[in-house]
Order: structure tokens, then C-alpha cells, then sequence
């Protein structure tokens, strides 16, 4: 069975992967949002690593996923015969087939596999093995995948960030849902301590446990779920069999799933939920990855500060599906005006373990990342850039603070106008020369190579190097959108030099 192709953004990632290795990276991140395809692109990496004769080995975060990982490789093109997994007693045990499926836990006890390349899933959940992997083998190529690669510390192992794509660019090509927010309850957290950046769980757990809070999370989906296929995201296991039980009480068919549901448990309940027979499937953390399931509304009734948490919670309710429109939101947590929404939150550097840097990047990213606000008629939250609700029309009173100027955008803030967003032209260039190089003659067309050679300089202030070499990819949206908006600039200069022109000769 071949492949399946790439599509453009796919092989746009393959490109900057093909850009990073080449000028001498070892470890680098791919962030790969939900819906990107991350199984056909793995697929593709994989092949090309076999093609230079590597052994390959794929790490994924849990023993429940090797099967997945295994049967979704098949699916996608490659050969079962060249896969084996890396436990004792799994019938797929094959030592010496090239690519070896194995589960963090099995290789943290049992050592690491004999392979030149490696594949780490989900590598934001950060494991000792594979930080240990990586130090005793500084010559073996790791590739990491991850839609939220944010956490702290992975900047001292991992050394390029590679973001083909955003959450917003997916949704926008229809890749992803589109959705809707609305914020029915706001949760009093005060007196929470803050553990490791998070809120205290027990604690936590006592606040959103309330009957009221409880009531209002089941109220507001008979309002406003629209009877959807639904993922409730709880603080632990009591809170979450607690609203299980609350959904039961009024007739909804709901599920509970913790870590301790077994496989052939949880498949059940996945099967019942697929078939409409469960309407809510109530969980922890649980179910945030590798789950692939058509979700249709998502409940957070966890709050957090974690954007990972939360980018991968409201992750599960954005996969496109047949007849779905949007998917509903419903944040008991604030969660929302905390963090802001999930097509807002960017990162574009790996976090390292520094606590200075890492203190001024969270002060920055919090100063930085647009909040939304509530509509005080519907609670649906709006974007922070809109001024009219989608949901019920209400338009807001308040100024916008936004002023255009050509060349930049500018926010007016109580100190005055202060950037909004760094410059395109530094965010190309961190992209790497090879990179844009070969975006560039991806865009070339009919135009003639001095057409390259100039945007190239623009871009990085200098003229290309003879080291780069000539190979055209697909050109990221950011290169397309800066080429743009520089034909605009030049086509309204000129369209002023005529204008000149013509009162010069009045």
C-alpha cells in the first residue's frame, strides 16, 4: 500500500525538518497541531529515514497507544512486516524489523532499542528515559512531535522549534472546526495555591465539586450542547464521577473514564459514544491524547494555567467531522479569560529550565496573548479584535484601540503606541536561510532568479550564500502573506507616483 501524499502544509514541515537537519540540527520539535496529520507525516519521516538505511525506532507516551500507533502506520502506508514493538510478550515482538514501536515505560526499564533515528511522540510530556537517551547518544538523530511543545525544560534538550503551521491557519483551510466559547460560571478560585505553576489539585477539586458549580455544569449543556457528542474535562476523580452522576440524575447517558479504565473498557465506551449511545464522557487528563473520536462539545470544568492542558483539552472537540459545523465550548473555568483562546496562544522558542528567562517569557506571554471578553447577553465570549457577538448581535460600546499604519500594526495602550506583534521580517528570518531559500524558489514561478535574490536580502540583509542549496518547497502562509503585502506597498507607491505626477502636471 503507498503512502499517502502530503498535503502542502505536510510537505512544507518536511521541508523545514529536511532545512534543520542539514544545517546541523540533531533534536528537533515539529509543533503539529491537532489535525495537521501527524501519522501521515511520521509516515513519510520514517520512509525517507529507512531510504538512508537508519533504524528507526518510534516512541509514543503510553503502553495503550503502541497498538494504535502500530495499526495507524499500517493504514498510512507502511509495511507491517517492517514494523516489531519493543515488549516481551506482544505478538508484534520482532527485534529485528528496521522500525521498533515501543512505549516509553517498556524502554525506561528494559534500555533503549538498537536504532540511528528516533521518532518521540507527544514529547512535551516530558520522560527521564528519553532526556537520558538523548545525553548518551549525542550523535543519534531525535525528532520530537508535538501540537503544544511549551514545557519547561525542553529547550535544554531539544534544539530547533519548527511551527509549519497554527491552530488558526487549520481552521481557516478547514482543517480544523470552527467554534464558539461561551462562559456560563465563573468559578471562585481565590485562596487555590499555585503547585509548579498549577493550581493545587485538592484544593481545586473542593471549589468546582460545589453542588451549584456541578448543577450548572449539567444546566448549561442542556442549553446550549445541543444534545452534541460531548468531552467533560474534571480536576479528579471525584469531581469527575460526581458530574457523571449529576448527568445520570437527569436522564443524559454519560461515561466515566480515569486512568485506571482498562483498554477493552475504555474501547467500549469509545464504540458507545461513536454510536450516539453515550452522549458525555466524563474524564481527567485522560483523555487528551491519542484520542481520535467525533466531538462535537467540549466542557472544561477544570481550570488551569497550563496552555498545554488546555490547548490539548479543547485539541479533542476540533477535528472536523461530516455535518459538523462548529464545535461548543462550554468554560466553567475561566480558562478562556485566563489564557485567552486557543487560536491566540503562540510560542516560538523551546523553554528552557532558566528560572530568570523562564519568569520574563511568562510575564511577556501574558502581557502579549489577547484575552477575549464575555458578552453580557449570551456569555459567549468574543474575540478580543470583534466587537459584535456572534451569538446573539450585541455589538460592545468600548473604543477600539487598534490603529493600522502602513507597514505595522500598532496597539494604543495607557503608555502609548508599543508593538503588537515582533516584525514579519524577524520572524521569516528565524525560520533559517536554507528555509526561506528554498520557500522562495517554491514561489519562483516565471520569475527570474534576481526576483529570489532580492526578497532573500530583504529579508536577512545580506545576499545568499553559495552553500544553500537549490531545492523548492512549498512556501509557508507567512512567506506568502510578507510577499503580498510587499506587491501592495509597491503597487500603492506607485499608484501615489502617478498620482504625483498627474497634480505636478495640473
Amino acid at each position: 500500500m503507498p503512502l499517502f501524499p502530503l498535503r502542502p502544509l505536510q510537505e512544507h514541515a518536511m521541508g523545514l525538518l529536511r532545512a534543520s537537519l542539514r544545517s546541523g540540527h540533531k533534536r528537533p520539535v515539529i509543533q503539529a497541531p491537532t489535525g495537521f496529520g501527524k501519522t501521515v507525516l511520521a509516515a513519510h519521516i520514517i520512509t525517507s529515514a529507512l531510504a538512508k538505511r537508519n533504524r528507526v525506532a518510534v516512541c509514543v507516551p503510553m503502553v495503550s497507544l503502541i497498538d494504535q500507533t502500530f495499526e495507524r502506520f499500517s493504514q498510512n502506508g507502511i509495511n507491517p512486516g517492517d514494523m516489531g514493538v519493543t515488549q516481551s510478550d506482544h505478538p508484534w515482538r520482532r527485534p529485528h524489523a528496521p522500525i521498533q514501536i515501543c512505549s516509553i515505560q517498556t524502554i525506561a526499564r528494559r534500555g533503549f532499542p538498537d536504532v540511528s533515528f528516533v521518532i518521540v511522540d507527544e514529547a512535551h510530556l516530558r520522560f527521564e528515559a528519553i532526556d537520558r537517551w538523548m545525553t548518551e547518544c549525542p550523535d543519534k538523530i531525535f525528532v520530537a512531535l508535538s501540537a503544544t511543545p511549551w514545557s519547561r525544560g525542553m529547550g535544554d534538550f531539544w534544539d530547533d522549534l519548527i511551527i509549519p503551521t497554527s491552530i488558526a491557519e487549520l481552521i481557516e483551510l478547514g482543517d480544523l472546526s470552527k467554534f464558539r466559547v461561551f462562559a456560563p460560571t465563573h468559578p471562585d478560585l481565590s485562596g487555590v495555591k499555585i503547585i509548579a505553576g498549577d493550581y493545587h489539585e485538592g484544593q481545586l477539586s473542593e471549589k468546582m465539586s460545589g453542588a451549584k458549580i456541578v448543577a450548572d455544569v449539567v444546566t448549561t449543556w442542556l442549553d446550549k450542547g445541543d444534545d452534541q457528542p460531548t468531552l467533560c474535562f474534571a480536576v479528579d476523580r471525584g469531581h469527575a464521577q460526581a458530574l457523571h452522576e449529576q448527568f445520570a440524575s437527569v436522564g443524559v447517558t454519560s461515561a466515566y473514564v480515569d486512568a485506571n479504565t482498562d483498554r477493552e473498557e475504555r474501547a467500549r465506551i469509545i464504540g458507545q459514544f461513536q454510536a450516539g449511545e453515550v452522549k458525555v464522557i466524563c474524564s481527567i487528563g485522560t483523555m487528551t491524547t491519542g484520542v481520535d473520536v467525533d466531538c462535537r462539545c467540549i466542557i472544561m470544568a477544570r481550570p488551569t494555567k497550563s496552555e498545554i492542558l488546555f490547548v490539548q483539552c479543547i485539541g479533542r472537540g476540533l477535528r472536523p467531522a461530516a455535518g459538523k459545523e462548529l464545535c461548543t465550548i462550554l468554560d466553567h473555568s475561566d480558562n478562556h479569560l485566563r489564557l485567552g483562546m486557543v487560536t491566540d496562544i503562540h510560542h516560538d522558542t523551546l523553554r528552557t529550565s532558566n528560572g530568570d528567562a523562564e519568569r520574563k517569557e511568562k510575564r511577556e506571554a501574558e502581557r502579549e496573548t489577547p484575552k477575549p471578553f464575555e458578552c453580557p447577553k449570551c456569555t459567549r465570549l468574543i474575540p478580543y479584535k470583534s466587537l459584535t457577538c456572534e451569538g446573539c448581535g450585541w455589538v460592545s460600546r468600548r473604543p477600539n484601540k487598534v490603529q493600522v499604519q502602513d507597514g505595522e500594526l500598532r496597539e494604543l495602550g495607557a503608555s502609548g503606541p508599543r508593538m503588537k506583534r515582533e516584525p514579519a521580517l524577524a520572524r521569516l528570518a528565524r525560520e533559517g536561510e536554507q528555509a526561506i531559500y528554498s520557500q522562495l524558489l517554491g514561489m519562483q514561478g516565471t520569475k527570474k532568479d534576481g526576483w529570489v535574490g532580492f526578497k532573500f536580502e530583504k529579508i536577512f540583509g545580506h545576499k545568499r550564500t553559495r552553500n544553500l542549496l537549490r531545492e523548492a518547497i512549498a512556501p509557508s502562509n507567512a512567506l506568502m502573506s510578507w510577499v503580498r503585502s510587499e506587491n501592495i506597498a509597491w503597487a500603492r507607491s506607485r499608484d501615489n507616483q502617478i498620482e504625483g505626477y498627474a497634480n505636478a502636471a495640473e
